[in-house]
């Protein structure tokens, strides 16, 4: 491991132990599972990162057996892969994975969306709370945490549906996703547009006019899907 990899493994390191009160000695696998699926959706674990059992079971304060069996959970849901001889590391999405991410997330926002007329103020409220984060990053130059505030965007959108198996299965979606967003170069060209359609889309649905949001979030997914499978195209070809 060299110099660079060492401080992005420590500041992992603490990071997790910040949840190893919410994880604890007795917790489950699963738990153990979605804090790691956590730090995915925040981007602090890039593509092809090596992990450290000892480091990570230590800062989570957890078991050996307990954090392969988290791994193993992330396996499944393709956010890890385990190399025989090497050791686990955070998966490596393609663009096969993009356009297979965007068919299976499709259903489930446009839906939430054109449901939304129902939606508790509260729901709606994380909505909004998921835009003004992405538009202070903006203000700040944080074009990562731009990145991190749309993940927020479309994690409170699925909520709308009022749904823990929604919730659930749109979390983990967001996490895979998370790491096809490294493919880009540019991140401040790839997320700021963006930044105008979320406030668009808030700004109808509490206008209530649903339809019209969910018209506008499927134009948005499929320019998205456009650019990414375009970024991995280019990458591949140099």
């Amino acid at each position: 491991m060299d110099g660079m990899d060492a401080i992005v493994a420590q500041e992992l390191v603490d990071r997790l132990a910040a949840f190893r009160s919410h994880v604890g000695r007795s917790s489950t696998a699963e738990r153990v599972a979605d804090v790691l699926r956590g730090q995915l959706i925040e981007g602090a674990l890039a593509p092809g990162s090596r992990l450290s059992e000892e480091a990570i079971g230590s800062a989570l304060g957890v078991s050996r057996n307990t954090l392969r069996e988290s791994f193993r959970l992330l396996g499944h849901e393709r956010l890890l892969v385990h190399e025989f001889n090497r050791g686990v590391f955070v998966a490596n999405p393609t663009a096969d994975d993009v356009v297979d991410l965007y068919r299976a997330r499709r259903p489930q926002e446009l839906a939430a969306l054109r449901a939304a007329e129902n939606a508790p103020e509260e729901a709606l409220a994380r909505v909004g709370e998921a835009v003004e984060q992405g538009e202070r990053a903006h203000e700040n130059g944080d074009w990562w945490g731009v990145g991190t505030a749309n993940m927020h965007f479309h994690e409170a959108i699925a909520a709308l549906a009022g749904s823990p198996r929604v919730d659930e299965f749109v979390r983990r979606l967001l996490a895979e996703l998370r790491l096809v967003f490294h493919v880009m170069s540019a991140p401040r060209e790839f997320h700021a547009p963006y930044l105008g359609r979320n406030r668009e889309m808030y700004e109808l649905l509490r206008a209530g006019r649903v339809d019209e949001a969910a018209d506008r979030l499927a134009a948005y997914l499929d320019t998205a899907e456009r650019q990414l499978v375009e970024a991995f195209t280019a990458q591949d070809n140099s």
